[in-house]
């Protein structure tokens, strides 16, 4: 056997594979966006339509928030416990990444249970001040739990990075007198950039197609995919919910691929 048709034939299960489960598939979502009554305009709804033009723009920055939010406490805790040693250090480091073992409802339901009508902090508010708090059901609900599993994913990576930077470097900067937080800002944020900015796209692209945790949650807010769900399975306009699917995935890999040209490899990785 040659050299090439061996390669052919390693590479026919990986070419089948892909034709099978992501060719064909998106292909045939392409075609039937195309085949609702409006025609390929049915693209441009996600856009035009007020209500799905709002629920775009929920979703985009509820994802936005997240992702902020997620970068801001996952850079503060993933730097100290890479370089602290201390009693119960792993078993915090399971604690705040064992959140990747939940399902979306599941997280759902824990917010529920936390700020729910029948809630931890209701009962508590409701003794304190005698009105009980319920936010499990609103936009900020959604972004608790949005926000509790996307912690983990970006821990991990902060980690990973901050254990390969090079201590000779702000040894150096505070031996010129630079002060902690000058060190921080010129030395750790720019080494850490790389990995910011492929965890950021990473929470990004998963809190804008996180479906478990708002089929949970999203009962006063709409977001996409909450949208394309009731529009295929409710009002069965498959058109719709094929073309805002596409639109949806698009979005996520325009993030994905930005973040790419910015990262290199990291992203794919990582993703």
């Amino acid at each position: 056997m040659s050299h090439k048709s061996f390669v052919w034939m390693c590479l026919l299960p990986l070419a089948a594979v892909t034709a099978a489960f992501f060719v064909l598939p998106m292909a045939h979502l392409l075609v039937t966006g195309a085949e609702g009554p409006r025609g390929l305009p049915e693209y441009l709804a996600i856009i035009a339509d007020p209500r799905y033009r709002a629920t775009l723009l929920n979703t985009v920055l509820l994802a936005a928030a997240t992702t902020v939010a997620t970068l801001i406490a996952a850079t503060i805790t993933g730097l100290f416990l890479q370089r602290h040693r201390f009693p119960g250090r792993a078993v915090m480091i399971a604690i705040l990444t064992f959140p990747l073992a939940f399902p979306g409802v599941v997280i759902g339901f824990m917010i529920i249970l936390l700020a729910g009508r029948q809630g931890t902090i209701g009962d508590v508010s409701s003794r304190l001040l005698g009105d009980k708090i319920v936010f499990a059901y609103s936009i900020y609900g959604l972004f608790l739990g949005y926000l509790y599993f996307s912690i983990p994913r970006v821990i991990l990576t902060i980690m990973a990075a901050a254990q390969k930077l090079d201590p000779s470097l702000e040894e150096a900067a505070r031996s010129l007198g630079a002060s902690p937080w000058a060190v921080l800002r010129d030395v750790v944020l720019p080494a850490l950039a790389p990995a910011l900015v492929a965890s950021g796209a990473i929470a990004f692209a998963t809190a804008m197609g996180a479906f478990g945790t708002a089929f949970t949650l999203a009962t006063n807010i709409d977001v996409l995919p909450m949208l394309i769900y009731t529009e295929f399975t409710l009002a069965g306009n498959l058109a719709t919910s094929a073309a805002l699917s596409v639109g949806l995935g698009v979005m996520t890999w325009l993030i994905l691929a930005l973040a790419r040209t910015f990262t290199g490899n990291s992203v794919a990785a990582a993703g």
